[in-house]
């Protein structure tokens, strides 16, 4: 029966055609206002470290070191749109099952409502969510997990309701300094499209991943490939990034052509991280298609670089990111971890 229901959810979700850039619903789940994440190039798949904001993206790293976590997660992106995560977790011993549950919101903020002719007919508002559920089991140097997504969008008088789940699997080396991880993001079906019988594919994303970590320095190191579901297939021709190549004949400009390292280099994400014991990490990311598709024709400056930092004061641990999208625009994500059995007294002892 279990398994039966796991098909009916995912498999439409797995079998509809690759998306790549700008095709497809609910893109929204792509935006991680978590800083850690955005301060690793946007993906920190490969990132085993107990922070209960990191299952969002690779349900397997979740286990019972998590019991207890509470984890908050706030940007405020271009054109005053906010968005958020909360997540918890807990063990249960009995199942031998770490669970987690929590909530990723978008809002797009308030917009003037006119007709036709301009005549102003009030205001509406845009959101979108995300109720996301997770269980994960470790077996010898193995973790797997899914999660449950039940999502909904609410743009103007339009709704949509939709759900998608996500499956990964890790393996540890026996010191926890080396790991690999595959994850399956975002398989799902809509359920209520916003238009009748206008339904749309949710942007499935097929990752896998590597991360070292040295033994006798800081130095921590993943590279990720991502969007394997549409291998080669992420680049598009910009005809005005060409626009000083002009086909004499045709007047027209010559199209970009692609070859396999352009192709190959698009799927990548590499990021480190420099971690000083429990109290202080400094983080680095690139991602690859990231910059390409948002650097001006004559100005790349540092779009597609990421930085971050965390730190841990006293119960809670603090954390900044910082994506830079365009030339002098970059977001400022902001995170804290802290676990409630941090809060409980220590019980009195007598002799």
């Amino acid at each position: 029966m279990r398994l039966k229901l796991f098909l009916l959810l995912v498999l439409p979700g797995l079998l509809v055609k690759a998306q790549v850039g700008g095709m497809g619903t609910y893109r929204f789940l792509y935006l991680q206002p978590n800083a850690r994440i955005a301060g690793l190039g946007g993906n920190a798949i490969v990132t085993p470290d107990n922070d209960v904001n990191l299952i969002v993206q690779n349900p397997s790293l979740l286990n019972k070191n998590f019991h207890n976590q509470i984890g908050l997660n706030f940007v405020n992106y271009f054109a005053n749109i906010k968005a958020g995560d909360f997540n918890f977790a807990f063990h249960i011993d009995t199942l031998h099952t770490t669970f987690s549950m929590g909530i990723q919101f978008v809002n797009y903020g308030d917009f003037t409502k006119t007709a036709p002719d301009g005549q102003v007919l009030g205001t509406f508002s845009a959101g979108e969510y995300n109720l996301h559920l997770t269980a994960a089991r470790v077996y010898k140097q193995f973790q797997y997990g899914a999660s449950l997504k039940l999502i909904n969008s609410t743009l103007e008088t339009y709704n949509s309701f939709g759900i998608a789940a996500d499956v990964a699997a890790s393996w540890f080396s026996k010191d926890r300094l080396l790991m690999t991880t595959a994850v399956i993001s975002n398989a799902g079906i809509q359920l209520k499209a916003y238009r009748n019988d206008h339904y749309e594919n949710i942007p499935i994303n097929i990752q896998v991943g590597f991360s070292k970590k040295f033994e006798h320095n800081p130095l921590r190191i993943g590279i990720i490939l991502q969007e394997l579901q549409s291998a080669g297939k992420l680049l598009y021709q910009i005809n005005n990034r060409n626009n000083k190549n002009i086909d004499l004949e045709t007047g027209l400009p010559i199209q970009e052509k692609f070859n396999i390292f352009d192709q190959a280099l698009s799927h990548v994400v590499v990021n480190t991280e420099l971690i000083f014991g429990k109290t202080l990490n400094i983080r680095f990311g690139y991602n690859a298609l990231r910059r390409r598709e948002l650097s001006l024709t004559d100005v790349r400056g540092m779009n597609g670089f990421t930085w971050g930092f965390g730190i841990k004061i006293n119960r809670f641990q603090i954390a900044y990111g910082s994506g830079i999208y365009l030339t002098g625009r970059n977001t400022n994500n902001f995170s804290i971890v802290t676990r409630l059995d941090d809060f409980k007294r220590k019980k009195n002892t007598t002799n």
